[in-house]
């Protein structure tokens, strides 16, 4: 008996965020959506997961705006996106009435098919998204987070489903965000899946360590009734297998998609040549590496700390990170490595490594986690750190939204007439000051995407500004040969001009200002810190509160300032006992190590 296999493409979405950090513009989606909707896809997944951030913080789209353009321009094909649960799609726990209002107006939008995760598996979590979706009158994919250590099981992963299948789903997922997944241990968890629920099984699995194919084989030969594929000019590395060559397995067998092979490989020419456009955004991680079976960090969290070490100048370090994140994560009781968890757990490896000493500094969100905020852990947490983290302060124990008020009425006051719409407010409340940043920009007319370097020509010489000069130069530092290219050159603005360029292949960007201009009044004129009352930063990052002011007398260990880097917020507090005498800093502002930010007089 033959069994159709049906296919979602990550095109739109899953595969730039894998391979080019998620900068694909729509302008460059909506030519080739003709094709993509003759294809026969069971559906597209096309929003979600990092797009939204993308499209308010570096493309300045409306990312609603872009979902409706997709619908348009797709009418025979299911939309699909992934939410966080009740994350949404930011980084913290929103109340249900944000959920709902989400959910509702992402379905009016366009979307048909709901992929629900949570990155605890913490079915609670899940349950206002689903019920949601399922009043709006589309379809709810209940996910599970796959991951491997003592605490998760066939049988718990069966007992996920179940739940799941309870509250409604129509279907359940296996998200392998990392690779993790090996051929016969995916047989077995499909196997068990299929015959303990009765939902359809979808297969989502990137190819980090160049299994994910034969994960899907294995998959399709045990009951799996969809696969999650990306077109090959986007595909394989931490993406997914290419859709044209699954598609070619899997032809004139039981399992055929009855997809057309010659109509893919036209999408795959348009997508190579896509491509091309953002290689700004290429990274070296972004290939076949085993080593996630082992440290279990996903491709895009790879290449955002390989960015962070750079910035420090200890780039040399990654292998002691990536060999910290297990025991982080061991101590917080063996998280999934998912958003928002893979940010928490990658950037406390990153603090220890670099601090020298294991939780020196421990950011806000292992307290949050630590303490219940996001939900209950998969297994025991370390009980020492979690003193260390909360105090006597005490555990969360329930649904951690049920401790949450309504919050759409306050967040339609705060962001006032720069909404014209709900979906406004609902991007102002996903991420408060990009999205009021974003809001205010449109209002203003200047709104300004990222610069988008020139495709290098032939021998790998470009030009800067379009002045047609060479700019490939090699460089020679004690020793060190580097080579550089300029890539491209901003407008200068305010006495500042951005170039872009690239150093040994990795991007760079780099503000020159004339030097009387620095002296005088421009950039960064913070000294370095050298006494005990200097509060400084260990990492360069952004401020995102100020918690004292000139006069206040402070107490040692009292937390001052509030910074954000990784997208993982940190308390700084203050070395000694004494009077706030300075403040050289205001939210918003950029900071890096060793700046003095306040000065404090014991």
């Amino acid at each position: 008996m033959s069994k159709k296999i049906h296919v979602t493409d990550t095109i739109l979405r899953d595969a730039h965020q894998s391979l080019l950090a998620t900068r694909m513009r729509t302008e460059d989606m909506l030519p080739i959506c003709d094709k993509l909707d003759k294809v026969g896809y069971w559906s597209l997944e096309v929003w979600g997961g990092a797009t939204f951030d993308a499209c308010v913080r570096f493309l300045k789209e409306d990312p609603w705006e872009r979902l409706r353009q997709l619908r348009a321009a797709l009418p025979n094909t299911r939309l699909q996106m992934l939410l966080r649960g009740q994350n949404l799609l930011g980084y913290r726990h929103y109340s249900d009435d944000v959920v709902r209002a989400f959910v509702a107006k992402a379905a009016v939008n366009g979307i048909d098919v709901f992929r629900i995760f949570d990155a605890m598996n913490d079915v609670r979590n899940l349950r206002v998204a689903i019920e949601a979706v399922k009043a709006a009158g589309k379809h709810a994919q209940g996910t599970i987070a796959y991951t491997t250590s003592p605490v998760h099981t066939i049988e718990a992963f069966v007992a996920q489903a179940k739940q799941m299948e309870a509250m409604g789903c129509d279907s359940v997922a296996i998200k392998d965000m990392a690779g993790l997944l090996t051929p016969y241990a995916t047989g077995e968890l499909v196997k068990a899946l299929k015959s303990e629920q009765s939902l359809p099984v979808f297969i989502h699995s990137h190819d980090t360590a160049g299994l994910a194919a034969m994960c899907q084989l294995k998959a399709i030969e045990n009951g799996a009734d969809h696969i999650d594929t990306a077109i090959s000019s986007f595909a394989w590395g931490t993406s997914h297998p290419g859709t044209e060559s699954m598609v070619a397995a899997l032809k004139g067998s039981e399992f055929d998609t009855g997809l057309n092979l010659e109509l893919l490989q036209e999408i795959g020419l348009y997508f190579y040549a896509v491509r091309k456009k953002y290689h700004q955004f290429e990274s070296e991680f972004t290939a076949v590496d085993t080593r996630v079976q082992v440290n279990q960090v996903p491709g895009g969290m790879i290449s955002n700390l390989a960015n962070q070490l750079k910035e420090q100048g200890a780039l040399n370090r990654m292998s002691e990170v990536l060999a910290e994140i297990p025991r982080v994560r061991e101590d917080l009781g063996f998280p999934p490595l998912v958003t928002p968890t893979s940010q928490i757990v990658g950037t406390q490896a990153f603090f220890n490594v670099l601090a020298g000493e294991r939780y020196k500094t421990i950011t806000n969100e292992v307290k949050l986690y630590l303490q219940g905020g996001y939900g209950k852990a998969p297994g025991a947490v370390n009980e020492q750190l979690r003193r260390q983290a909360i105090g006597s302060e005490e555990v969360i124990d329930v649904r951690p939204a049920d401790l949450l008020k309504p919050e759409m009425t306050k967040l339609r006051a705060d962001i006032g007439n720069l909404a014209k719409s709900e979906e406004d407010v609902l991007t102002y409340a996903m991420f408060p000051d990009i999205g009021r940043k974003f809001l205010e920009e449109r209002a203003a007319g200047t709104l300004t995407p990222e610069v988008l370097l020139p495709i290098p020509e032939a021998g790998g010489v470009t030009s800067a500004g379009g002045e047609g000069v060479p700019t490939e130069f090699v460089i020679d530092v004690h020793g060190e040969t580097y080579r550089v290219d300029i890539t491209g050159v901003g407008v200068k603005a305010e006495g500042k001009r951005h170039f872009y360029l690239s150093i040994d292949g990795m991007p760079e960007e780099v503000v020159f200002e004339p030097l009387n201009e620095f002296v005088s009044g421009g950039g960064s004129k913070r000294k370095q810190a050298t006494a005990p009352g200097h509060v400084s930063t260990t990492m360069p990052g952004n401020i995102v509160d100020v918690l004292v002011k000139e006069g206040d007398t402070v107490k040692a260990g009292q937390a001052v300032l509030i910074t954000e880097a990784m997208k993982m917020e940190t308390e700084v507090q203050s070395a000694i006992a004494g009077k706030v005498t300075a403040i050289h800093v205001a939210k918003g502002d950029r900071v890096n190590p060793g700046e003095i930010l306040i000065e404090i007089e014991g």
